[in-house]
């Protein structure tokens, strides 16, 4: 009955024991925003695995993520045009 989901790192699973697992039903199923190597190989255990879904690794980008990544940006550009850069990496 339990879920896998992952949305940090995809070298957090073991992608072949996680589709065993799942051809097996030990897990109900699984999302993935993240896999081992991006872009996805052919090859990917996870493809052919059921009860798997996997996203583009943009499940973050909600509308609201999206629009204050914007008002983010303008603020730094605003800031610096004006001589106080914001947010600087040194």
């Amino acid at each position: 009955t339990a879920f896998l989901i992952n949305t940090a790192r995809g070298g957090l699973i073991d992608e072949q024991a996680l589709a065993d697992a799942l051809k097996k039903d030990q897990l109900a199923g699984a999302a993935l925003d993240v896999v081992s190597a991006e872009p996805m190989q052919k090859t990917n255990p996870l493809l052919k695995a059921p009860n798997c879904v996997i996203t583009p690794h943009l499940a973050w980008a909600s509308d609201e993520a999206v629009q204050r990544l914007f008002k983010i940006t303008q603020e730094n550009i605003a800031a610096f045009l004006k001589g106080t850069p914001q947010n600087m990496v040194n």
